[in-house]
Formats: structure tokens, sequence, C-alpha cells
């Protein structure tokens, strides 16, 4: 199924015209402003790192493919947009105006930005800046950027939502019940409990702290976030 028909499921699935009436009408893939859009993202995002590879081309062209017969127009616009990524800004915040009803489809916009910008088997600290740019003109907070970007590149080895296995834009209720879940089973106690040998106690206790750890930097970054965000 070509990315047009996914988002284009998206759209009717999630999107409800008589309470939209400021979505553009028709279907994502047939709007050219939508398709030029997402065009000048990913050639611009090619060209992030400094370099714009024919393998990014090829990656996009996976993702996001055109139409029967525009696949000519839809090459020339990426070879034009990807000489600078200047004004990827402009693009990434008239897509989010469009589209601003229908987050999905935006977010899987992003997902095949990452793709792309992973095309040449490593995403720089450059495209990196610029997907985050784009997820913030998309209206995603910071957690969900975290999440998508621990979809694509893995999640780092320290990452607290890692030891407590949640997503990172969970709610706060979802992080506190895998919290206490965790805790419950791991508890020193237990192992006591069960008559274990003090190694297992030890072990037992380590990671009892290292869930305690967790949930105390998620909450404490989270609180950060929205002082930041009140501030």
């Amino acid at each position: 199924m070509s990315f047009w028909r996914k988002i284009a499921g998206l759209a009717v699935k999630n999107l409800d015209e008589a309470e939209c009436p400021d979505c553009p009408p028709g279907l994502p893939g047939e709007d050219p402003a939508f398709s030029t859009a997402v065009t000048a993202l990913g050639a611009k995002l090619a060209k992030a790192d400094g370099r714009a590879q024919a393998r990014e081309y090829d990656a996009f062209s996976e993702v996001f493919q055109p139409e029967l017969g525009s696949e000519g127009n839809v090459r020339r616009l990426y070879q034009l947009a990807r000489q600078t990524t200047r004004g990827f800004e402009s693009y990434a915040r008239r897509l989010a105006k469009r589209y601003r009803h229908c987050p999905q489809l935006l977010e899987d916009v992003l997902d095949g930005l990452f793709h792309i910008a992973a095309a040449d088997g490593a995403v720089t600290g450059d495209e990196l800046g610029y997907l985050e740019r784009v997820s913030e003109l998309f209206g995603f907070s910071p957690l969900v950027f975290r999440r998508l970007k621990a979809t694509h590149l893995g999640r780092e080895r320290d990452d607290p939502y890692a030891v407590l296995g949640v997503r990172h834009d969970a709610s706060d209720a979802e992080v506190r019940a895998a919290w206490r879940a965790q805790l419950t089973e791991s508890h020193p106690d237990r192992a006591r409990a069960r008559g274990l040998p003090s190694e297992f106690i030890e072990v037992a206790e380590a990671k009892a702290a290292a869930i305690n750890a967790a949930f105390d930097a998620i909450m404490r970054e989270r609180r950060a976030m929205a002082f930041a965000g009140a501030a």
C-alpha cells in the first residue's frame, strides 16, 4: 500500500468532515499542497547532514510513493528542494495548519522522515535537530518525539522509560502503575519471603533502587517540562 493510500485511510478513519470544516477537501494524497510539503521536507532532510545522497531519494520513494504519472514532477521538486534546508519550517507549519485535526497523519509523516534520515546507515545530530524541529512545529510534545525517536533508533541504555517499560508519552497514571507493578514484583521482601540467599536479595535491592530511580527521574523531568511550559 502506498503512503498516500495509507494516510488517506487514516484521514477517513480519524477525520469527520462535519466536525472539521477547516480541513482541505479530498484525500491528503490528492492535495497538491500536502504532496509538495512532504516532498520538500523529505528533500531538505536529506541535506540536513550536509550531503544529499541518491539512496536518500530511494528511501523517500519507498515511503512517500508518488501516484502514477506524477513521479517526474515529484523528482524535479525533490532535486530542487534538496539544495538547501532553508524553508523547511514553513513547509512543516503548512502541514501542521492544514492537518491539525489529524495528528496521526502528521505522525506518519514524521515516521517517514525518520526512515529517510536513517537511509545512509546513521542519523546525525543535525538530522535529529531537523526532525525534532519538525515534530515541534507539528505540535507534538517532547515526549511524543522521544517515543518516535526510540521507535526508529532504539532506546538509550539509561532511558528511565525503558527501565519501567512504558512509552515516552504514557500518561502519569500509566507510568505510576508500571512503577508500582515492577516494584511489587522485584521488592527484596519477596526474595526474603522465598528464603533466597543473600546474593539474590542484593540483586533485588539493586533492581528496586533502579526502578525507584527511573520513576523519580521521569516525574522530575515531567515537572520541569510543565514548569517550563507554564513560564
